[in-house]
């Protein structure tokens, strides 16, 4: 991965000084240039991100450039960026991402930067002691990995931190502030549409804990990776899954199918879950395993696979957590 970066790297910088030949011989190129900048520039690599910056932005976002890197539904964990998502992040006036195991890419790229004077967010380093480790509950099929030159191995730490509205509340006010000190001439905006947000998320976060606290079930199910734990820990929910939510596996053991299954009928569980674009294989086994064999399959959305076409037709972070509290409220019946 690093050899691939390094690659980028070098036919990015080779571009930007062949860019900076060419303006230099072009009146026209330079004056495009200084009317682009006028524009602040904002890289994001996920969804929720991206829309925070909107929310944030209000108005303001038709004068910005705002890219969102991941927007054909890659999956975090195995995206790659291309030698034109190195560039734009290269001039960004604020680049913004999550930071985890998955962003190991991302030391390499900020090195080279042309915008010496970039602001980064890095969602973890925001959140600090309130980032989770991935979390192995029982029955669940733990990946095995290797240390590398029988060093300790070092902590994963989980990275879904934006499935969390009280975790969303705190990255807003870092992203809100950072654009205050960019763009000082709209900065009362920033802050304002942030405190406005705010709100919304308080005011959703406050129906999610009555949702829990009214429920007859306190545990979900997941025949699935398992990418929610800020959630369920927000709201003092538990939870069984097939896999960490960073997992690549696919299929699961006949111990876990059959322990997933025991616990539906324990538990006496309605539904098993799924997270989005799932083929629901494993969920409808553990179904196929339980006593009654008639239990439902419910989806909450992780937003890993939401795309700039789901944008386009009003996709939101704030209308697919509103979503997942619909869910919810059915699978803790």
């Amino acid at each position: 991965m690093k050899k691939y970066i390094s690659i980028l790297l070098a036919a990015v910088m080779a571009v930007c000084c062949l860019s900076a030949c060419g303006q230099n011989n072009s009146n026209t190129n330079t004056q495009a240039k200084d009317n682009n900048d006028k524009q602040v520039k904002v890289v994001t690599t996920v969804f929720p991100e991206y829309d925070w910056v909107k929310e944030i932005a209000g108005d303001e976002v038709s004068n910005m450039d705002l890219t969102m890197l991941l927007d054909n539904g890659v999956d975090l964990h195995s995206y790659q960026p291309t030698a034109d998502d190195i560039m734009k992040i290269s001039d960004c006036d604020l680049f913004i991402y999550v930071g985890g195991e998955s962003d190991a890419w991302v030391e390499d790229t900020l090195k080279e930067a042309v915008n010496k004077d970039m602001k980064v967010i890095n969602l973890l380093d925001v959140l600090g002691s309130s980032v989770k480790e991935e979390e192995v509950v029982e029955g669940m099929e733990a990946e095995e990995e290797e240390a590398k030159d029988g060093a300790e191995e070092e902590a994963e730490y989980d990275e879904h931190v934006w499935l969390s509205l009280r975790n969303a509340k705190v990255l807003c006010k870092a992203i809100a502030d950072d654009l205050a000190e960019i763009d000082t001439e709209n900065a009362n905006t920033y802050q304002e549409n942030e405190k406005a947000y705010a709100d919304k998320l308080d005011e959703l976060d406050k129906k999610y804990q009555e949702t829990v606290d009214s429920a007859s079930q306190k545990t979900l199910l997941f025949g699935d990776r398992f990418p929610f734990r800020y959630m369920v820990d927000d709201y003092g929910l538990s939870y069984y899954a097939a896999f960490v939510g960073c997992s690549a596996e696919t299929e699961a053991s006949f111990e876990t199918i059959t322990f997933l299954a025991g616990k539906t009928d324990e538990l006496g569980l309605k539904n098993i879950m799924t997270i989005e674009k799932s083929d629901q294989k494993i969920a409808k086994t553990i179904i196929e395993n339980t006593k009654e064999k008639n239990q439902g399959i419910l989806t909450l959305d992780s937003m890993q696979s939401t795309t700039s076409d789901d944008v386009k037709k009003g996709a939101t972070y704030f209308s697919i957590m509103e979503n997942n509290l619909n869910v919810l409220q059915e699978a803790l019946q």
